[in-house]
Formats: C-alpha cells, structure tokens, sequence
C-alpha cells in the first residue's frame, strides 16, 4: 500500500500577505513540483494551503472569526455587510485555489479540491463533516483549505484553521505516515522572533513542554498562527504520525520531509 503524507503550505508562504489577493506564483510552482516528485516515489498526496493575503486581511477587518457580531463595521471596497464578506472571502479562497491547482495539474498531477464551507460545519479540531472524501490511493491529489464554515448557534459562521484540516485528516485519513508543515520565511520553530534568530536559534525537535517566541501577525491573522501549528502538530504526532515544520522557500526540504529523510528544520513530538 502506498504512503500518505499530508501537506499544508502556510498562506504566508505562498502569499504576499501585506497585499490583498497577490499570489507568489514562483513558490507555488516550485511547491507544486514537490508534489509531484511525492506521486512518482509512490507516496499520496492530501495538500492543505492556507488563506494569507486572500482570506486573512478582509476577515480581519470584517471580524468573520468571530461570527456574527452586532456592530457597525464600516464598508470595504467590495463588501457592506458581514455576508457580503463571507461570500467573498469564499470567493477569493476558491481563486487562490484555482492558482494552486493550475501550477499542479500543468505538470500532469490529477486534482479535486473540497472546499470547507460545502462539506463542514463548525471551527476548532472538533469541526463536523466526513473525511472520506479524502481517501484516495492513485495519485490523485485531495486538496482543502481554510475557509469560512458554517457554525451552529447565534454565530452562524467562523473560521475554520487549515490547521486543524491537517490535524483531522492527518490523523483519520488512512496510511498517512508524515504531517509536513511548509512555512514562510523561517527554518522551523525558533527560541525568539525571526528578526532577532539566528541559526543556533532553531528548535530541532519541539514538544509543549518547550517554550518558544513565534511569530504571530494578529493585525493580520485570524487563526493561530505558529502556534496552532505546534499544538496541533504535538496532538498529530501524539496518534503516532511523524511531523516537520520546514521552510517552505526551499523546496528540496519540504521533498525530504514528505519521504521522511533527514533534513532542516523542527520535528514535532508529542512528549
């Protein structure tokens, strides 16, 4: 039987996120061709991406992460209303995803995207909704993402984190072997902020009792940030799956983190 791993590509990585809407085009394709390299040595792919310049800043400004809620906020370019928001956040996260897929399936990889908000409900790692759809074994790839979801209650809608996709899937989908964290701009988990670290200052092999001062950009970013990747990284590898976080802008390492080789950046345990 063929391996899994599941991959997320952080939203950051493959994003601008200080521009509404930008994609790095080039990082995708490089990512993309990892992919493909995955499918020709027999391990499955189940990709995860994030939202970053495409879902974060307009649901930062209309609080989507937070449901309904009751105040004024004041228009944007595109939306006056909290639904208008939600709709287009949708809207940009399924063009962001058509980008992905383009790079994949013009190197000849076979894709079939199942956007969040049309098969769950809810947000956290609890979320509802049947995973297997993600249950394929001839090297097509299953694609999700983060997006906005349906929640039960006076909330109506939030977010739901790729994060806790790739927790879920990597965990209940069948013969995955490897969860890989593709991020932007750092080698793995750091002791302190990026602009302060410096080599000796990556953390090799992380668990919670380890502390550490990640990056989080809360003007911009309504989930987690590194650290509801880490969390939910320890409660994968705590179910016996092998985890990594590696520097998404060198795609040879995120390669040897799929096919589990030795490589730079952090592996994630649970203890």
């Amino acid at each position: 039987m063929r391996e899994r791993v599941v991959i997320k590509w952080g939203g950051g990585l493959i994003t601008d996120k200080t521009t509404l809407c930008t994609p790095k085009l080039e990082v995708i394709a490089d990512l993309a061709a990892v992919v493909k390299r995955c499918v020709d040595n027999d391990v499955d792919v189940i990709l995860v991406h994030g939202a970053g310049s495409y879902g974060h800043l307009r649901a930062r400004h209309w609080r989507l992460n937070e449901g309904r809620v009751s105040d004024d906020i004041s228009p944007d370019d595109q939306c006056s209303t909290q639904d208008d928001a939600v709709a287009c956040v949708r809207q940009e996260m399924m063009e962001l995803n058509d980008h992905v897929c383009t790079a994949l399936q013009q190197i000849g990889i076979t894709t079939v995207v199942h956007p969040p908000h049309r098969w769950a409900k809810g947000v956290g790692a609890d979320f509802q909704g049947s995973l297997s759809r993600f249950d394929s074994r001839n090297g097509t790839v299953m694609i999700t993402f983060g997006d906005v979801v349906p929640v039960d209650g006076e909330a109506e809608f939030g977010i739901l984190s790729g994060d806790d996709l790739v927790y879920r899937l990597a965990t209940e989908v069948p013969y995955v072997e490897r969860l890989v964290f593709a991020i932007g701009g750092v080698d793995g988990l750091l002791r302190c902020p990026p602009d302060r670290a410096t080599d000796e200052d990556l953390i090799e092999v992380w668990s919670p009792s380890i502390e550490f001062e990640g990056e989080h950009q809360s003007e911009i970013d309504v989930t987690g940030g590194i650290g509801l990747k880490a969390a939910r990284g320890a409660q994968a590898a705590a179910k016996g799956v092998e985890v990594h976080m590696v520097n998404g802008d060198f795609a040879d390492r995120v390669y040897h983190a799929c096919m589990g080789h030795e490589v730079r950046g952090t592996r994630v345990i649970d203890s």
